[in-house]
């Protein structure tokens, strides 16, 4: 999920999400998007019970916190894999809390849905995504759910990363439309958790929210460590993991 952007301040190149909505991730069911409006072809049984990738392991009970600029402002993201499971067409979700804080205030608290299949790609089956203003929820926009209105699931991450691959991570027109390619599996990163070395690197865009391009940041064992607004001072990086 691309957060809600500050005003864009440089364009995205035309057409770039255009070319690439035919591109599916190595591994994904022959099937999936091949057709619009096609069933995503999910079969529960494909579906392990846990999320052990290389670059996303989920582990219940782990803590992520997260800090960093967001304008003139300081925003503060943590993620809680809370071991909590939804069934969505019929596969055992992972429930992934991500509260966002600007400025010690929450503004957002989404509740993601993840699964991981037997090829190694972790999957994206939604998310409900409530905007907090002054401790009240004022609107679910970007919410989506695969198998409701058409929506269908995405990659988060694939099993195999190949360079330049691009795949979708979300899949509900009109409300999320994340795309994402592969842009380097040997990049370096300094955050106030550590340097990492041969990190995945990864550009992410939105054809909903024009003229906003992140660069994310993975490394081997422990997951996302930071992430980048293309041509801003915006972003986030990790600064503590908790086990709780």
């Amino acid at each position: 999920m691309i957060r809600e952007p500050l005003p864009a301040m440089f364009p995205v190149a035309p057409l770039l999400c255009a070319l690439v909505l035919a591109l599916l991730p190595c591994g994904a069911p022959a099937q999936y998007g091949t057709t619009p409006g096609a069933p995503p072809g999910i079969d529960p049984a494909d579906f392990m019970s846990v999320i052990d990738h290389e670059f996303l392991p989920l582990v219940a009970g782990r803590k992520f916190l997260y800090e960093g600029p967001a304008g003139d402002a300081i925003e503060r993201v943590e993620v809680i894999v809370t071991g909590e499971v939804k069934s969505i067409l019929g596969v055992p979700c992972t429930i992934v809390r991500d509260r966002v804080y600007r400025n010690g205030e929450l503004i957002e608290d989404t509740d993601d849905w993840f699964a991981q299949d037997n090829k190694g790609n972790v999957w994206y089956f939604g998310e409900i995504s409530r905007t907090i203003k002054k401790g009240e929820t004022v609107h679910t926009n970007g919410s989506w759910e695969a198998g409701v209105g058409g929506a269908m699931p995405g990659i988060l991450m694939p099993g195999q990363l190949l360079i330049g691959e691009t795949y979708r991570q979300e899949e509900a027109p009109g409300e999320a439309e994340d795309m994402v390619r592969i842009v380097s599996l040997d990049a370096a990163i300094t955050t106030a958790y550590g340097t990492f070395a041969h990190c995945l690197q990864t550009e992410e865009w939105n054809p909903l929210e024009p003229g906003v391009v992140e660069w994310k940041y993975y490394a081997a064992g422990v997951g996302l460590i930071a992430e980048r607004v293309k041509g801003r001072d915006d972003g986030l990086e990790l600064i503590a993991v908790i086990h709780e």
